[in-house]
C-alpha cells in the first residue's frame, strides 16, 4: 500500500488556500518577499528539495544566499568534519551543518552593510528508501535562525521517519516539511504547538512521521521539550517518544538500537517505593545473568497516553510535568507511548533490537493481558497478540500483589479465565514469566492513588511511602497539589 503524499487539490503553482492553509507557493513567497530574511540551504541525501520551492516561487534572489548538497562523504567531511559513532544521518551531523553554515554567513555578510538582515540556515541529512525497499529511510532536518538581527540564534531540530515506498515521494514529502519548518520558524515561533501541526500542511499525515523534536535558543526559552514530545503523541505524529534525565527529547532508535531493554509501565503519580523496588529488583535479576552488560542495557519508565488522560479525555499537562520532573530528577529515561496494549509495545521494541526485552509488571497488569476483550480489533484475537508480545527474547518479570485477605498473589496462584489457563501455563512453563521473589512485603500496601489523595488533602504519612528524593521534590516544587 502506498499513501497519497499530498492533498492533491493543492496546486504547486496555485495561490488558493485549502481549508485556510496557505498554499505552497504562498508560503515560499511570503519568505522570499520579506527583505529581511536571508539565509542558506544545505541538503544532504535527498537533493535540493526544500530550496527548490523557494526558487520556483520567485523572488528568491533576496532570500537565498547559497544552496548546496555536499553529497559525497569525503567532500562532506572536508566541509563539516568526520563523523565517528553518530553516523552521517544524525543530529550531530545536522548541528555541525547548521553551525558551519551560520558561521560562514556571518563572516561573509558585513552587518554594517546589512543591519536588519535576519540570518538563517536550513539543513537536512537524509537517507531515503534503499533499493531493496527493506529500510524505508529516515533523516534529520533543522533550522538555525533569528527573528531580530541583534538577537542570538534559536534552533529547531526534527527527526523524521518515512512511510512511503518510493524515493521520489519521500523527497517530495521532505521538501514540503522543510518549507513548512522555515515558514513556521518565522511566522509561528511564538506558538510552538501550532508550528508542530503546520509541519504537515499539504502532506498526508501517514506519509512521514516525526518522532523527535527539540527547540532551543532565546525564542524558545519558555518551551519545555517534554511537552512538545507529548504533543507529537497527542497529535498522532508518532506512537512513542523519549526524553532523557536532562529533559531533552532523544531519538528512540538511537537509544534502543541493539540494546537489552528493561521497561516498567506505570502511572508514576507519584513514583512510590513499590516502583523503586520493582526497578531495583529487576535490575538485580538481570545483572546476575551471564549475558549482562551494563552499557548494553537501557532502563525505561513508560507512561501510556491513556494513563495521562483525565475522565474527560484531556491530558492534564501540569500533572504530566509533575511526573516528568520526578522521573528525570531520579535519573531515568522516560518513554511516552500510545500503546495501550503490551503487545504493541513489544512489537515496537522488536523493530529496533533483537536483544532481550524485559517487561516488569504487577499481577493486575498480567491479568489484563489475558483478557480477550483487549484484542477484538485483531483478526487472530489473543493468539495473534501473544505471537507479537512473546517474541523470541521477551520475558515478563512479575511483581506480586497482596489480596484483600492478605494472600500474596504471584504467578503460581494468579487467577485467569478458565479458557486462558492452558495458554497461561504454556508461557509460564516456557520461562517467559519470572516471579520477583526478593521483594519487600511491607511495600505491598502502598498504592500511588492513595498517596496522591493524602498529598492533595494535606494528610500526614504519605512521605514514608515514597523515596526520599521524591518526597523532597514534591515539597520543594509543590508538585501534585502539595501545599
Amino acid at each position: 500500500m502506498q499513501y497519497n503524499t499530498f492533498k492533491m487539490s493543492i496546486s504547486l503553482e496555485g495561490d488558493q488556500p485549502f481549508e485556510n492553509i496557505p498554499s505552497i507557493k504562498a508560503k515560499a513567497l511570503r519568505i522570499n518577499l520579506n527583505e529581511h530574511i536571508y539565509g542558506t540551504f544545505a541538503e544532504i541525501g535527498a537533493g535540493q528539495e526544500v530550496a527548490r520551492h523557494f526558487f520556483r516561487s520567485g523572488g528568491a534572489s533576496g532570500t537565498i544566499a547559497k544552496t548546496m548538497s555536499a553529497y559525497d562523504k569525503a567532500f562532506s567531511d572536508a566541509i563539516y568534519g568526520h563523523e565517528t559513532d553518530s553516523g552521517y544521518v544524525s543530529e550531530s551531523r545536522l548541528k555541525k551543518m547548521l553551525d558551519h553554515e551560520i558561521d560562514l554567513l556571518e563572516s561573509r555578510m558585513d552587518r554594517k552593510n546589512h543591519p536588519n538582515k535576519m540570518f538563517f540556515t536550513y539543513a537536512n541529512t537524509v537517507a531515503t528508501i534503499d533499493f531493496a525497499k527493506k529500510y524505508k529511510g529516515h533523516g534529520w532536518m533543522g533550522i538555525k535562525f533569528q527573528t531580530n538581527s541583534k538577537d542570538d540564534f534559536s534552533e529547531i531540530h526534527i527527526h523524521v521517519r518515512f512511510h512511503l515506498f518510493e524515493a521520489k515521494a519521500q523527497q517530495e514529502a521532505l521538501g514540503l516539511m522543510g518549507l513548512n519548518l522555515i515558514y513556521g520558524a518565522y511566522y509561528k515561533y511564538d506558538q510552538p504547538r501550532k508550528l508542530l501541526k503546520y509541519l504537515y500542511d499539504h502532506i498526508d499525515s501517514e506519509a512521514i512521521e516525526i518522532d523527535t523534536i527539540n527547540f532551543s535558543g532565546p525564542l524558545f526559552k519558555k518551551v519545555d521539550n517534554r511537552l512538545m514530545s507529548l504533543e507529537l503523541v497527542k497529535n498522532d505524529m508518532t506512537k512513542a517518544v523519549m526524553f532523557g534525565p536532562d529533559g531533552n527529547n532523544v531519538l528512540p532508535a538511537k537509544v534502543l538500537y541493539k540494546k537489552n531493554i528493561l521497561a516498567i509501565r506505570g502511572s508514576f503519580r507519584p513514583v512510590t517505593l513499590v516502583n523503586e523496588d520493582m526497578f531495583i529488583k529487576s535490575n538485580q535479576i538481570i545483572s546476575r545473568e551471564k549475558s549482562y552488560s551494563e552499557n548494553k542495557l537501557i532502563n525505561l519508565f513508560e507512561i501510556t497516553l491513556s494513563n495521562l488522560k483525565s475522565n474527560n479525555g484531556d491530558v492534564n499537562e501540569e500533572d504530566f510535568m509533575d511526573r516528568a520532573k520526578l522521573l528525570c530528577a531520579l535519573g531515568h529515561t522516560v518513554m511516552i507511548t500510545n500503546f495501550k496494549e503490551y503487545y504493541k509495545l513489544a512489537e515496537y521494541f522488536s523493530s529496533y533490537t533483537e536483544k532481550e526485552v524485559v517487561l516488569t509488571m504487577g499481577v493486575n497488569n498480567l491479568i489484563e493481558i489475558f483478557d480477550e476483550k483487549y484484542y477484538d480489533n485483531l483478526r487472530g484475537g489473543i493468539l495473534e497478540a501473544f505471537g507479537k508480545l512473546f517474541v523470541k527474547n521477551l520475558r515478563v518479570f512479575l511483581y506480586p500483589t497482596k489480596a484483600k485477605d492478605g494472600t500474596i498473589v504471584n504467578s503460581n496462584n494468579i487467577h485467569v479465565a478458565n479458557k486462558m489457563k492452558n495458554l497461561y501455563k504454556f508461557f509460564k512453563y516456557n520461562n517467559r514469566l519470572l516471579d520477583i521473589f526478593d521483594y519487600d512485603e511491607s511495600l505491598l500496601d502502598i498504592y500511588s492513588i492513595k498517596v496522591l489523595e493524602k498529598i492533595k488533602k494535606g494528610e500526614k504519612g504519605w512521605e514514608k511511602m515514597l523515596p526520599q528524593e521524591v518526597t523532597k521534590l514534591i515539597k520543594s516544587k509543590n508538585l501534585f497539589g502539595f501545599k
